[in-house]
């Protein structure tokens, strides 16, 4: 019924109809206004919300909005002041969480005084910071949610006019409007009111007084002879009428002394224009305008200057606005000497892997005599394939040669989410679940299960998405730029946040070594090492990066191209088909899947035992082969010439070998679990 009445025009009463104008008064823009017409006549206690970033002191700029909730607030409207505390603090890194908590006690206390001087009662006026509400948990994960619904280009253009533009904007500057488009939801408001309209009153401010940062605004605790200097050096020019001097008299001074005139120079002007026709016509001078003005000023300022005259203000004030010194991160030493024997096990881990960033971690973990921490990301993104196989592989192999590891699998299923929905939202406990299943089984098939775990980040409940969590992914967020975190395919601006969710889920598993596949060296690694020394203050864990398993087109094994990757649920017949359609030439070693597969998987799998080769007598008999050199000759010229491997002999023998792998997975991955890990309904 509300919203039929609203679309054919409300009759509101006298004194409802005051109200709306006075809700209304000087606003250049009016969104919704049928639905707030609608709301008075019902007699609903329209509740309003102005947001402010608690980046500088308050000057006399706030005046215009103040006295836009002054009429708010005169309306009988409840008003919410909303500290963008957070945004502040996202403001390219400026001030500290210790000086934000001091500048909201005196924005709370001035903007107090500044109402309570225009007379404004202030029964219904309420202060929130963001920060009460903007760290959670759920408020976060709503922001990960429309990150995926909005592209880097809309989040840019939605804030022009609240975040500093430059060529490749910090992270956190795309990230601010989200932030103001859930405010409203949350703080549980019927609308909220913005400064349009107060660009003008800021011309004073920033263009027509001098551009000194001492001379650049007028503070609202600025002493007379200040705020006269200030104003004196405006421009207010015949021709000039679009000036700052002439917006406070519009913007400021009208509306506080109406229905009462305004006295310049001996006259009364009863509106603005008037006044401004005055001057237009030569009646008033500049200088007039002026002078006015600055009396009308320092009488009102006297009066919030007086109620900020208590030791609780001049604290914050002290505490709020002092000079930061420059946060310098102190890291450890990076140069570690080991032992003979640590520096064997070092070159045992590594042996041929590359390394992105420090090499600290692993250093100090080796000479500490504790067991080597390793975590494993997985990001779940579509179907478990074989090639989650190979970090497990390496683990085998360390301990093999005497490495103490104890290792965690980390599932990162919000990465599957941001990197385009890969995940929908709705699946991501399903694909984790679906993963941790296939996961564990593979690990009690290679004999792991007492050194290798399986965990999940979203599962860590003091980790994961926790206020000092999601506080650290903003600060992440302010050091670096929309291009650098520009890594998965697509503009939407969730992919930008899949280096930080990295950064901060290895972070908070304290492991001393990660190993991430190479198709994340260059994406994930190198900004997660940025990360970690800039914003956290710590070296991060080693990163050793580990060949990606080839898939049946050639390139890196992917959980999304289905008809490449080696499915641990495929059956036998599917598994052999896809193996057969690769490519391998005979005699051929370039480019030969199945002699790759072999080297990366079957002799690892194998563990030390041959690779059983069935043949018929007259192609040369059944081989028995140690090792992959020895598969690699036989495949290319062959211990007999006459009988080099026949590439349908060495695919049969791979196929031999993974199925015998696959058959006792696929009899412990329930039917249900996959079904739940791909909803048909995403």
């Amino acid at each position: 019924m509300a919203e039929k009445a609203a679309a054919k025009g409300v009759e509101l009463t006298e004194t409802d109809q005051a109200r709306y104008d006075l809700i209304i008064r000087n606003l250049q823009e009016v969104l919704g206004g049928e639905k707030l017409k609608d709301q008075l006549a019902r007699g609903k206690n329209v509740h309003v919300y102005w947001g402010t970033a608690t980046t500088g002191k308050p000057h006399v700029g706030y005046l215009v909005p103040m006295r836009k909730i002054a009429d708010m607030l005169q309306a009988g409207l409840k008003v919410t002041i909303l500290f963008a505390d957070l945004h502040a603090f996202l403001d390219n890194m400026k001030s500290t969480w210790e000086l934000l908590e001091n500048r909201v006690i005196y924005y709370e206390n001035v903007i107090k005084a500044l109402l309570q001087s225009l007379d404004v009662p202030i029964e219904q006026l309420h202060f929130i910071r963001g920060t009460t509400y903007q760290l959670s948990k759920n408020y976060t994960y709503d922001i990960l949610r429309l990150c995926a619904k909005i592209s880097q280009r809309d989040a840019l253009r939605a804030g022009a006019e609240v975040v500093k533009q430059v060529e490749s904007p910090f992270l956190s500057g795309l990230l601010y409007p989200l932030l103001q488009a859930l405010d409203e939801q949350y703080l549980k408001v019927d609308g909220q009111f913005g400064g349009v309209d107060q660009r003008k009153i800021f011309i004073l401010a920033e263009e027509q007084l001098p551009n000194s940062e001492e001379n650049s605004k007028i503070d609202l605790l600025d002493e007379p002879q200040i705020v006269q200097r200030k104003i004196e050096g405006a421009m207010c020019e015949i021709g000039a009428e679009d000036n700052g001097v002439l917006a406070f008299y519009q913007y400021v001074l009208f509306p506080i002394v109406l229905p009462n005139p305004v006295n310049v120079n001996g006259k009364s002007y009863g509106s603005f224009d008037e006044l401004k026709g005055a001057f237009i016509n030569g009646l008033l001078t500049g200088a007039t305008l002026k002078e006015g003005l600055h009396k009308f000023l320092n009488e009102l300022l006297a009066k919030v200057q007086n109620r900020c005259d208590t030791p609780e203000i001049k604290d914050a004030i002290r505490k709020g606005y002092q000079d930061v010194p420059e946060q310098k991160v102190s890291l450890s030493p990076t140069s570690i000497q080991l032992s003979e024997s640590e520096k064997k096990a070092f070159d045992q881990i590594v042996n041929g892997l590359s390394i992105v960033g420090s090499e600290h971690s692993l250093k100090r973990s080796l000479q500490s005599n504790e067991p080597l921490k390793v975590s494993i990301p997985i990001f779940c993104k579509g179907r478990f394939h074989l090639g989650y196989l190979m970090p497990l592989l390496l683990i085998k192999k360390y301990l093999a040669s005497g490495v103490n590891i104890q290792a965690s699998i980390l599932l990162i299923d919000m990465i599957g989410f941001l990197d385009n929905e890969k995940i929908p939202w709705a699946a991501r406990d399903g694909r984790a679940a679906y993963f941790a299943v296939a996961l564990k089984q593979v690990i009690q098939l290679l004999g792991l299960e007492d050194k290798v775990q399986v965990c999940r980040s979203a599962d860590d409940e003091n980790n994961n998405f926790s206020k000092d969590y999601v506080l650290e992914m903003y600060k992440m967020a302010s050091i670096v730029t929309r291009d650098e975190t520009s890594i998965s395919e697509g503009t939407m601006l969730s992919g930008n946040l899949i280096p930080l969710i990295y950064a901060l889920d290895v972070h908070y598993s304290n492991a001393d070594v990660v190993l991430l596949g190479e198709n994340n060296k260059d994406q994930i690694a190198t900004l997660a090492e940025k990360l970690w020394n800039k914003s956290i203050g710590v070296n991060g864990p080693t990163q050793l990066i580990y060949p990606c398993l080839i898939g049946m087109n050639e390139a890196k094994m992917s959980a999304t191209v289905l008809d490449a990757q080696l499915d641990p649920l495929d059956t036998a017949k599917q598994l052999k088909k896809k193996i057969a359609g690769s490519f391998c030439e005979p005699q051929n070693v370039k480019r030969n899947v199945a002699l790759t597969l072999a080297q990366q998987l079957v002799f690892p799998l194998l563990d030390g035992e041959p690779l059983e080769i069935s043949r018929s007598e007259e192609n040369g008999g059944n081989i028995s082969i140690e090792n992959f050199d020895q598969l690699v000759k036989e495949f290319e010229v062959g211990s007999n010439p006459q009988f080099p491997l026949h590439p349908a002999d060495l695919k049969t023998a791979v196929v031999n070998v993974i199925n015998k792998l696959c058959e006792p997975l696929r009899s412990s991955i329930p039917q249900n679990v996959v079904t739940a890990a791909f909803p048909k309904n995403k």
